[in-house]
């Protein structure tokens, strides 16, 4: 039997936490919510709900991503698959079974959920998105022959892959940075076209202008450095 992780990073998350955890499949044997710092009931409501919860003090999407493969290292029965979802209920839980499909049915290695126009709900997405995804998978396109269209969180991949990763980004690099390292490395993917409805609560990124420019730097500076590394 397949088994599968799913990481979730969480800051003050608590009005939705516990609809994400009810709605991912069972056929998740762990589901793991990171508590980036949180000072709300986001760890109580994510225990309650049923997952393992882990505090990670530093702020920044890449820390909580990283506190939750630490924790994984650990373990003495590795996982197959790591499945990343965000904790605001943005993404539909329950499509999980349609991101991991493409790694169980045809041996890839990486998938996206990919939030295509006509399944987003009106509004889920700030004008910075939308225009930044289109950047940054437009230069990915450009430089390094991808075929992304979009940086969506929702997304899986072989655990043995995501190790020889490496990965490092602390902050809102974290996407952008797995799929380049993925091209880098020549892994298999795709990407599956997922619904995408507003999210319970604000933004830390999105919902403020700093937030906005400072994922936009972020994401830019990494897919530049590696359009120079030889």
């Amino acid at each position: 039997m397949t088994n599968i992780k799913v990481i979730i990073p969480a800051y003050n998350e608590a009005d939705s936490i516990a609809h994400v955890i009810k709605d991912i499949p069972e056929i998740v044997n762990e589901v793991i919510v990171v508590s980036n710092n949180s000072n709300d009931d986001t760890e109580i409501n994510a225990t309650k709900a049923g997952a393992t919860v882990l505090l990670e003090p530093n702020k920044g999407y890449g820390y909580a991503c990283l506190k939750g493969m630490s924790y994984i290292a650990q373990q003495e029965n590795k996982p197959d698959i790591i499945v990343f979802l965000d904790g605001d209920y943005s993404d539909y839980p329950e499509e999980l079974t349609k991101i991991v499909a493409p790694i169980l049915n045809d041996d890839l290695d990486f998938v996206i959920g990919a939030r295509v126009k006509a399944l987003r709900e009106k509004g889920s997405m700030t004008i910075p998105q939308i225009f930044g995804n289109w950047l940054a998978t437009t230069l990915m396109t450009i430089l390094f022959r991808a075929k992304f269209t979009d940086l969506g969180p929702f997304r899986a991949i072989k655990y043995d892959k995501l190790l020889g990763l490496q990965m490092e980004d602390k902050t809102y690099g974290w996407t952008v940075e797995m799929q380049l390292k993925a091209l880098r490395q020549k892994l298999s993917y795709t990407e599956v076209a997922v619904n995408y409805r507003n999210r319970i609560g604000v933004s830390k990124v999105s919902g403020t202008v700093k937030g906005a420019i400072f994922a936009g730097v972020k994401i830019l500076s990494w897919i530049f450095k590696y359009s120079f590394k030889t």
